[in-house]
């Protein structure tokens, strides 16, 4: 089991610590409810060291980036960041993750946690073009500061103004006394923030810093139930090696203006309407979905499975995500989800889920 550089920092605080994609992790602090109101309504923090950076440069990097990445990396400029994903040769996805151009021909791909191996073995797999590909992973460490008291709470810890930081945007400056960090705005919450990169004997100080500026310690079970509130996929849940990007909604990132691993049969996919896609249901009753839950449908016939789901705490009812046949995918369908003995009515929403 791996520890993050904060890991005797979540026990002092007496964190409730799980093993998750292979580190010790924080999941809960205070409790899941309390920690999920705080990142809608102030500021909260999160250490996802845990996630994967990879550097790719040299006069070829943006050439590997294109062929095994959906999206078009080629609009990136430097201080942007791009949401992309990684097919697979059989119409699945190898990961999703984020790209940043941090200088010309230099690039940084953070990816999940449980995929880093994963991920550096298929990139380096189609890298015969020569770029330059180097494993940070080991060496950084990644806080997210998630709320919309965010910038209001952290202001003084940079001289950069971070309110002009607008999504998907990042600059790299002075933040809690260190010079060089990545300050990101790629939240995953849906409440606002950004993200900071740095290394590993630079993350304490810098989380003592934005605790002490008045951010809550927040575990990974409330960061699971704010992304599901936006409709968030999760890799391992509701993006896997077996779901399209043209399945799972993530059409917009899958660009056919160029080439990439499996382009065609994906463009082919996209043409002719995929056989299922992934649906966000509300419940109509009582009930908690699960991920693995049935859905069925009125005559009791099992059309797919949930995916991820919760009771949402912003909005007190049940939320959930999963595939089902594209017959059920307009919104407000009627299927039902599988809880234990009972068929419970649900209905197909547009997301997010949480709308602010």
């Amino acid at each position: 089991m791996k520890n993050t550089a904060l890991t005797a920092t979540h026990e002092a605080l007496n964190a409730k610590m799980v093993p998750f994609a292979g580190y010790n992790m924080p999941v809960q602090y205070d409790g899941v409810n309390i920690e999920h109101e705080a990142v809608r309504t102030g500021v909260g923090v999160f250490d996802v060291s845990h996630m994967g950076e990879f550097l790719i440069e040299g006069p070829h990097a943006l050439e590997l980036i294109q062929k095994v990445g959906s999206n078009d990396a080629s609009k990136l400029i430097i201080g942007k960041a791009q949401y992309s994903c990684l097919p697979n040769d059989d119409g699945g996805i190898v990961d999703d993750l984020i790209i940043y151009k941090l200088k010309e021909e230099s690039y940084l791909l953070v990816v999940n946690a449980s995929n880093i191996e994963k991920d550096w073995n298929w990139i380096s797999s189609k890298n015969d073009v020569g770029a330059t590909m180097r494993d940070l992973s080991e060496d950084y460490s990644l806080l997210a500061i998630q709320g919309p008291k965010a910038i209001e709470a952290m202001q003084a810890l940079s001289s950069h103004d971070l309110a002009n930081i607008k999504f998907y945007n990042f600059v790299v400056g002075d933040f809690a006394g260190i010079e060089h960090a990545i300050i990101s705005a790629t939240g995953y919450t849906g409440s606002g923030g950004f993200e900071i990169y740095c290394k590993n004997s630079e993350v304490k100080q810098i989380w003592d810093k934005v605790v002490e500026a008045g951010a809550k310690p927040i575990g990974l079970a409330a960061r699971d139930t704010l992304r599901l509130e936006m409709g968030y996929c999760l890799y391992g849940n509701d993006i896997t090696d077996t779901t399209s990007p043209i399945e799972a909604g993530l059409g917009w990132i899958t660009k056919f203006s160029k080439k990439f691993t499996n382009s065609e049969a994906l463009e082919d996919q996209k043409r002719r309407g995929p056989e299922r896609k992934l649906v966000a249901f509300e419940i109509d009753e009582r009930g908690i979905p699960r991920q693995g839950y049935d859905i069925v449908d009125s005559s009791g016939r099992t059309i797919g499975e949930v995916t991820s789901g919760t009771m949402s705490p912003s909005l007190g009812k049940g939320i959930g995500l999963g595939y089902v046949p594209t017959i059920f995918t307009d919104v407000g369908s009627k299927i039902n989800i599988q809880i234990r003995k009972n068929a419970v009515p649900a209905t197909v929403v547009k997301l997010p889920f949480y709308k602010g």
